[in-house]
Formats: structure tokens, sequence, C-alpha cells
């Protein structure tokens, strides 16, 4: 523990790590939107935007990088003027933000876990959509999926959830 009359360090490369989660529940007509991309599913999410779980994550990670607050400190979702917005142009304002901070992002990896909604004929296009909004060659975007092999709520069906990790340099 430091001492009141210790200063605190600071590194000398300010190089941060982000995370970011977020969920939807399955309701409403399709497609699912993941990572600005439709990929066809027999219903939608339930969301204030379009529910793209994917880009929310990349969102609360770019954002929790750099330790300036998620995703609903930014865009809530009791505003009206976020009912219905595009995930993907969020994730370009918190891109944004972060640069305007005097960050880069070096590289985003993405998992999305959901039992039947198919990422793999779409990943390209995905990994193509994300690079872009965060300024990326694809070859720095990674999109990865699993499914639960039916366990829990994913594993039912019921929803579907992402998981991403964001590296931040200054």
């Amino acid at each position: 523990m430091l001492e009141p009359s210790q200063p605190q360090r600071t590194a000398v490369a300010d190089q941060r790590v982000g995370f970011g989660y977020d969920a939807h529940r399955f309701g409403g007509p399709g497609p699912v939107i993941l990572c600005g991309v439709p990929v066809d599913h027999d219903s939608g999410v339930m969301a204030t935007s379009d529910g793209d779980v994917a880009a929310h994550a990349v969102c609360d990670a770019v954002l929790g990088a750099a330790a300036i607050g998620d995703l609903g400190a930014f865009f809530p979702s009791n505003d009206p003027q976020w009912h219905g917005v595009r995930s993907m142009d969020l994730v370009a304002k918190c891109v944004t933000m972060v640069f305007d901070r005097g960050y880069d992002i070096s590289n985003v990896d993405v998992t999305i876990v959901a039992q039947n909604v198919m990422v793999a004929p779409h990943r390209d296009d995905m990994k193509a959509e994300l690079a872009r909004a965060v300024r990326l060659a694809p070859m720095n975007v990674s999109v990865k999926a699993t499914t639960t092999d039916g366990l829990g709520w994913i594993g039912a069906g019921e929803g579907l959830a992402a998981f991403a990790v964001v590296n931040l340099t200054r």
C-alpha cells in the first residue's frame, strides 16, 4: 500500500488492455447484427440499439482500456437519441474518444458466444467492418465464435453474448 508521501508511479510506455462483455436476449424479427453484419436468424435481439453484442463489447473494451467509462456512461439506454442506433457507429465514436486522448489501438480480439448463430460464413465481413470502425488493418482484428455446448441460457438458445479485448498504446 502506498504511503501518502509516496508518489504514484506511471508506466514508461503507456500500454493498456481493455476487456468488454455484452449479452442480449433473442426477441423480435431478425436478423442478428454482429460487427455490423446482418446474420440470418429466426429472431433479432431485444435492445435499445441494433443489439450488436460484438460491437458493444468492443466499445466497453476500448473505453475501459482508456479508463474513461463504459458504454452506458456515454450512450445511456434511457436516452431516446440512442434508440435504434447502429452499434458500429458507437464503436467509431468510442475510438475517436480514445484517439482524442492520445491513444492508438494496436489490436482487437472478439469472441461471440452463441449456440445457433452461424458466424463462420460472415467472419471476413465482420473483420472488415470492425477493422474499418477501429481504424485498423483486418490483420489486427480477430473475430471468433464458440458455443456453450448446450449449457446455460445461451446454450438453451435464449440469447447470445460477446467478449472483446483491446490493446491501446500511447
